[in-house]
């Protein structure tokens, strides 16, 4: 059995192990041999460190709003049959088959002076809001884009939901608001853990939306390290920012896991 578990490793080990590793040592890598310049660099300026808050803010901000968005689209879509949940999941599906750089080009077109929103805003005697190029635009983007991930981890939770319990609730006499926080919310809960730290973990290394539609006080992490690979051909200063998000990454995931639990949050809870 052990045997079939070696492609998988072998792929692991070429695809995720060395490039990572190869990142780590280009980030102690300097003329004089092994150095710390790099991450001293980093913590020297400001504005490095101003820009991983950023990036921070940016995806708690966005995994917030998915889940908003997600959790009810999500229950109807676990509760609808037959040819309406097709089409509603169509819908959640579909733009997993267009390119992130083309629905990023199609935002900001919506978004855009010209656009479908300030040409109703204008019609409503609201003109010359700015909704492009800053903080509003780039929650926009990503949370359109990172929305599907969220639907589809509540969705695979909710749909194995007992429903017999709600209804067991409701005859008891128990309250719509009771129902949801005893019983809905606590086996609903692996979805939303889940979720949320997949759609966190990718909205921190995000580059496209933030690039093509944020300002420049909105740009992330992944921003920086393209600059300095791409203009500046500093692949060791790169390193070392890319190792420093995926530290920062990790203890924030390490520091979630103490104060609320892992273990806790992915098994369902009725009470």
């Amino acid at each position: 059995m052990l045997l079939l578990l070696v492609p998988a490793l072998g792929f692991l080990a070429v695809f995720f192990a060395y490039p990572m590793i190869d990142i780590l040592m280009r980030s102690f890598d300097g003329p004089q041999g092994i150095t710390f310049e790099h991450y001293a660099r980093f913590f020297e300026r400001t504005v490095y460190i101003r820009v991983l808050m950023i990036t921070f803010e940016i995806a708690a901000s966005v995994t917030v709003l998915s889940l908003i968005i997600a959790y009810p689209l999500a229950f109807v879509l676990s509760t609808v049959k037959g040819k309406t949940a097709g089409v509603l999941m169509a819908l959640v599906l579909i733009p997993f088959f267009t390119s992130i750089l083309v629905r990023t080009y199609a935002w900001i077109v919506i978004l855009g002076p010209e656009g479908l929103i300030n040409q109703t805003l204008g019609g409503l005697g609201l003109e010359g809001v700015q909704l492009l190029y800053n903080r509003t635009s780039v929650l926009i983007g990503m949370t359109y884009t990172l929305l599907p991930y969220m639907v589809l981890t509540l969705y695979s939770v909710m749909r194995g939901m007992d429903f017999q319990l709600v209804r067991a609730a409701y005859s008891l006499g128990a309250s719509d608001w009771n129902v949801f926080r005893r019983i809905y919310l606590p086996y609903t809960m692996p979805g939303i853990a889940g979720g949320s730290l997949l759609v966190f973990i990718l909205a921190t290394g995000y580059y496209i939306t933030p690039r093509l539609m944020g300002g420049d006080k909105d740009q992330m992490m992944a921003t920086i390290i393209e600059y300095q690979v791409d203009l500046l051909l500093n692949w060791n200063f790169a390193s070392a920012l890319a190792t420093i998000l995926l530290i920062v990454t990790l203890a924030g995931f390490v520091l979630y896991a103490w104060l609320f639990g892992l273990r806790m949050l992915f098994e369902s809870k009725v009470s």
